[in-house]
C-alpha cells in the first residue's frame, strides 16, 4: 500500500501553491490544538472544579474495624470500606517495587505526568480512532481514588485534565513517598479489600507486611482489572497477570532472573475458608449492635476501631458441629425424641425455600437451636449460636428470644429454700394439685410421666425434677420469695406471681439464664457475660475495657448444698443418661427444662471452669418431636460439645467441700435421722448445727407417741 501511495505521489506532483495551503491548515490547526488544549488545561479547575489537595496534609482514609478473637485471630471487618492504613515503612519494598513496576515504572522520575507513556498512549489511540490506551500515573490514581466525588471515572478529556493538574500539585505540595503512602492504602483491588493490608488479609489471611514477592505481585496484578483476575474466581487468569508482574519486576532490575524464575513457579496459596466471622455470625452481630450503641455508626464503621473480643474460634466451631448434629438427629433420627412433629426438617427448607431466595423473615419453620458458654470466673462469653442459619434469620435466639424455661428455673426455687434454712433432707409432698384460677378454671399441673411420688427430700425432688413437690415449695416459701430469689441472680424479666412460676412459667432468655448458672459454678459469685474484653482506636489507645463484674449471690456454704443437687441431676437425674452415653464423667451440674406442651427444650450445665445452656425448639412455638424432653434433646447436644472441649483441655477438679458442713445419715422418707427400723438410709450434708438431732419415730415401734405416716 505504502509503495503504490509513493507511486502515486511522484507521477501525480503537488503544485506548490497546495502545499503552502496544507502548511498554513497544519499550522492554524496545530495553533487551534494547542490553544484548545491550554484553555482546557487552564480552565479545567476553575470555579472550584477540581479539588483541594490542602485536607491531604492530615488525611486518613476511612478504615473498617477489626473484630478480632480471644486468640488474636481476625474474626471479620465491620465498615462499609474496607481498609487497613499502613504507613509506608511498613509494607515491604517487594510490594512496592511490584506496584511501581506494573503501574508507573518511572514514577520517581516524572512530577505527576509521564509525558512519555502520554504520547505513546496518544500515538495508539488515534491510530485506533478509540481510547485504546491509558497514561495515568500512580500520583493521578490517587487524585482520581482520593477525590472520587470531583474526578468522575468516565474516559474522558476533561477528567484527564483534572487528575493531570491534581497530580501536579499533588507532587509539589508532597513527596514521593507519602504519594505512593497513599495510592498503597486507598486503591481498590477486588473482593471489597481496599488497600494493600485489606488485600493480603483477604487473599492470604495474613498482613501485608508479611507477604512474599510472589503474593506482593499477586497484589499488583490486581490493580488493573480486580475482579477479571479474581484469584479465588479465575486463579489461571490471577497467576498469568501474577507472572506478568513479576517480568516486568525483572526487565526493571527489582529482581534478577534465577528469582524472577522461582517465584514465577511458586504455587498460588490462597488463605482457606470463610474465616471465623462466618461461623461465629451471631456473636459478631450481637457485638456490632453493642458497639454501635456505645460509640455510634460514623465512628465504629470509619475509624478503624480494633475490637478484642472474648471469643475461643476451637470453641465456637465445636458448638457449631454438636448443635447442628444434634438438631439433625433430632430431625431424622425417631429414636432420639419420638417422631420428629415439625412440617420441614431444615434440609428440606434449603431445597425448597433458601435456595429460590425467596424472603421468610426473622421466624423459620424449621427446628432451631442456640447456645451460649460463659467462662465461670470471668464472665466471658467464648461462644455464642443464636440459630441455625445467619443468612437465612438473623433473629438470635440466645439473646433475643423470651421463652419459658420450664424445669431450668427450678434450681432457683431450691435455692430459696436453702437460703430459707431448709436442708436437703427437708421432706415436700409431690401429690396431685388442684387449683381454682381467677378465670374460675381449674388448674391441674402434672410431672412429666404423669406419676406421683408422695413424700421425698428436696434433693430427690431436684434431680428428678417433679413438678408438683416444686410448686408446693414454692407456693410454701411465696411467690415473692421466690422472684427475690431470682433478681439476686440477674433475672431481670418480668415475673408474675403465680404458682406456676416455680416449674419455669416465665419468658427469659438463653444468655440471661446461662449467666444466672455461673452463681453455681462459681459457689455464690454470679459474673455477668461480656462480649469484648477491649475496644482500642487506630493508635492502639484503649477506647473501652468492660471490667469484670462478680456479684456474691449466696455464701460458698450454703450454695455448696445446691451445686450437690444439681451435680445430682448429672449424676443420677434427668441428665444422667445423655453424659453417660456421651463418656462424659467430668465433675459438672446442671438442670435439664421442658415445658409441660413440650415446646422448649433446655440444658444448662456447668464445670467449675465454664457454664454452657443450650435451648432447643421452634421459632412459631410447638410441639417438638414425642417425646420432647430437656435429657433426650438438649442434653446430649451439651455432652457432645463439652466432652470435645475437654478433650482440648485439662479436666476441672470438683468443688471443694468446704468447712462447715457434717454429713448425718436420714431416713429418706421422714427426713429424721435414720434407725434400724427405717426401710433405707440415706448421708446428707447439713450446715453445721443445722442437721436433725431426733431420730426417726415413725419406723421406731419403740418410739414413745409414734406416729403412722
Amino acid at each position: 500500500m505504502a509503495s503504490l501511495v509513493g507511486r502515486w505521489a511522484r507521477a501525480t506532483p503537488i503544485p506548490p501553491a497546495v502545499w503552502r495551503w496544507l502548511a498554513l491548515v497544519a499550522v492554524l490547526g496545530t495553533a487551534f490544538g494547542g490553544g484548545l488544549g491550554f484553555g482546557s488545561w487552564t480552565r479545567a479547575c476553575t470555579a472550584g472544579r477540581c479539588p483541594s489537595i490542602g485536607v491531604l496534609t492530615e488525611y486518613v482514609p476511612q478504615q473498617t474495624s477489626k473484630v478480632y478473637a480471644a486468640d488474636g485471630r481476625l474474626i471479620t471487618e465491620l465498615g462499609i470500606t474496607r481498609r487497613t492504613v499502613l504507613p509506608l515503612a511498613e509494607i515491604p519494598p517487594a510490594l512496592r517495587d511490584a506496584v511501581i513496576a506494573v503501574e508507573d515504572k518511572r514514577f520517581f522520575n516524572h512530577s505527576g505526568i509521564d509525558w512519555i507513556r502520554f504520547f505513546g498512549a496518544a500515538r495508539a489511540n488515534l491510530a485506533q480512532l478509540r481510547w485504546a490506551q491509558g497514561f495515568s500515573t500512580i500520583t493521578m490514581q490517587v487524585a482520581r481514588n482520593v477525590f472520587p466525588d470531583r474526578i468522575s471515572r468516565e474516559k474522558v478529556l476533561t477528567r484527564k485534565i483534572k487528575e493531570g493538574r491534581v497530580a501536579i500539585e499533588l507532587e509539589q505540595t508532597f513527596d514521593k513517598d507519602r504519594i505512593l503512602e497513599l495510592y498503597l492504602n486507598q486503591i481498590y483491588l477486588g473482593s471489597g479489600a481496599h488497600g494493600v493490608e485489606a488485600a493480603a488479609q483477604r487473599y492470604f489471611g495474613k498482613s501485608a507486611r508479611e507477604v512474599n514477592v510472589a503474593e506482593a505481585a499477586l497484589v499488583a496484578a490486581l490493580i488493573q482489572l480486580p475482579e477479571r483476575y479474581n484469584p479465588r474466581l479465575f486463579p489461571d487468569r490471577a497467576v498469568r497477570r501474577r507472572n506478568l508482574v513479576i517480568r516486568l519486576m525483572r526487565d526493571q532490575g527489582y529482581l534478577g532472573r534465577h528469582e524472577a524464575e522461582y517465584w514465577q513457579a511458586y504455587p498460588l496459596e490462597l488463605e482457606a475458608g470463610v474465616g471465623i466471622g462466618a461461623t461465629a455470625a451471631y456473636f459478631v452481630e450481637h457485638v456490632r449492635q453493642e458497639l454501635e450503641r456505645r460509640f455510634g455508626p460514623s465512628r465504629l464503621y470509619e475509624e478503624g476501631l480494633s475490637i478484642y473480643t472474648t471469643l475461643d474460634p476451637d470453641l465456637q466451631e465445636a458448638a457449631e458441629r454438636s448443635l447442628e448434629a444434634q438438631l439433625t438427629r433430632v430431625e431424622e433420627d425417631s429414636a432420639v425424641g419420638g417422631a420428629y412433629l415439625g412440617e420441614l426438617t431444615y434440609q428440606q427448607y434449603l431445597e425448597r425455600g433458601l435456595e429460590s431466595g425467596e424472603a421468610q423473615g426473622p421466624f423459620t419453620p424449621y427446628l432451631q437451636g442456640a447456645l451460649v458458654t460463659i467462662d465461670a470466673s470471668t464472665g466471658y462469653v467464648l461462644a455464642l449460636v443464636g440459630g441455625r442459619d445467619f443468612r437465612d434469620s438473623k433473629f438470635n435466639r440466645a439473646s433475643q428470644a423470651m421463652r419459658q424455661a420450664g424445669s431450668a428455673f427450678k434450681p432457683f426455687v431450691y435455692s430459696a429454700a436453702v437460703r430459707a434454712n431448709r436442708p436437703l433432707s427437708y421432706i415436700v409432698n409431690d401429690s396431685a394439685i388442684s387449683m381454682l384460677q381467677m378465670d374460675s378454671t381449674m388448674w391441674e399441673p402434672k410431672n412429666y410421666d404423669d406419676t406421683t411420688f408422695g413424700r421425698m427430700p428436696l434433693r430427690r425432688s431436684l434431680y428428678l425434677s417433679r413438678n408438683l413437690s416444686t410448686i408446693r415449695l414454692g407456693m410454701e416459701l411465696g411467690e415473692q420469695t421466690v422472684i427475690g430469689e431470682v433478681r439476686k441472680y440477674g433475672l431481670t424479666s418480668r415475673m408474675r406471681p403465680y404458682p406456676s412460676l416455680h416449674i419455669g412459667a416465665a419468658d427469659v432468655t438463653l444468655l440471661e439464664m446461662t449467666a444466672a448458672f455461673t452463681s453455681f459454678a462459681n459457689l455464690g459469685d454470679r459474673t455477668s457475660p461480656i462480649f469484648v474484653q477491649r475496644v482500642e482506636d487506630r493508635d492502639g489507645r484503649i477506647l473501652w475495657e468492660p471490667s469484670v463484674r462478680r456479684d456474691e449471690v449466696m455464701d460458698p456454704l450454703h450454695m455448696w448444698l445446691v451445686v450437690d443437687m444439681l451435680r445430682d441431676v448429672a449424676r443420677r437425674g434427668t441428665a444422667a443418661p445423655a453424659l453417660f452415653r456421651a463418656g462424659f464423667t467430668i465433675p459438672s451440674g446442671g438442670k435439664t427444662g421442658t415445658t409441660n406442651d413440650g415446646w422448649d427444650t433446655w440444658y444448662i450445665g456447668f464445670t467449675r471452669e465454664l457454664v454452657t445452656g443450650i435451648w432447643v425448639g421452634f421459632d412459631e412455638r410447638a410441639r417438638i418431636s414425642e417425646r420432647a424432653y430437656g435429657s433426650t434433646l438438649a442434653a446430649p447436644a451439651w455432652a457432645s460439645f463439652m466432652s470435645e472441649v475437654y478433650q482440648r483441655r485439662p479436666s476441672p477438679e470438683d468443688w471443694p467441700q468446704p468447712e462447715g458442713l457434717v454429713i448425718r445419715g436420714i431416713d429418706a422418707t421422714t427426713g429424721y435421722l435414720h434407725t434400724p427400723f427405717c426401710p433405707g438410709e440415706t448421708f446428707e450434708f447439713f450446715v453445721a448445727g443445722t442437721e436433725p438431732t431426733l431420730y426417726c419415730p415413725i419406723h421406731n415401734p419403740f418410739a414413745p407417741g409414734r406416729v403412722t405416716p
